[in-house]
Parts: C-alpha cells; sequence; structure tokens
C-alpha cells in the first residue's frame, strides 16, 4: 500500500459542469477562458471548458473555486517545467 505523507485531501466538488471547488492544489500553473492548469496533491490537473474562471483562490487551504462550462478534467503526473517528448505539457503549450 502506498504511504501517505502530509498530504493535502484533494476532491473535486462540480455543480452542473458549472460551479465547482477543488481541494487540495498546490498552485495555480495558468488559466483562461478555456484552460485552468493547476498542480495538485494527486499531480498536474488540466481543467477545459469555456468561460472559465477562477473566481477565488485560497492557497493557505490549498482550495480554488471555478466556474464557467467545464468540458472535461485531465491528470498528468509531469511537474511544471519538465518535458517529455510529444507528452502532455508539449500539446498544451503549443
Amino acid at each position: 500500500m502506498e504511504e501517505v505523507r502530509n498530504m493535502k485531501t484533494h476532491k473535486i466538488t462540480l455543480n452542473n459542469r458549472g460551479a465547482g471547488v477543488i481541494t487540495g492544489v498546490n498552485a495555480v500553473i495558468s488559466f483562461d477562458l478555456n484552460e485552468i492548469l493547476l498542480e495538485t496533491e494527486q499531480g498536474m490537473l488540466l481543467i477545459k471548458g469555456t468561460d472559465l474562471n477562477v473566481t477565488k483562490l485560497t492557497l493557505e487551504k490549498g482550495e480554488v473555486e471555478v466556474d464557467g462550462r467545464v468540458d472535461s478534467f485531465t491528470y498528468s503526473d509531469l511537474k511544471p517545467g519538465l518535458k517529455a517528448e510529444n507528452g502532455f505539457f508539449d500539446r498544451l503549450f503549443k
């Protein structure tokens, strides 16, 4: 069994594909109207959608509130700045 060390609980609560709260967030890497990229306790999280906004950011608690229309959540174990050939970040920043 994998050992859990001082990790914040990571949880996503989303209401009607619109407003939501994400916990266990370490950093907001970037965001625009179509994508929000977060570093979470469970890896990098890319949220895709339309009219996306970060409405509240409380890094002391590790919480981010978002709204807009959410189409997908995608996780990656890569850390910001690491490159993998034809990987997640290569496709993201093209």
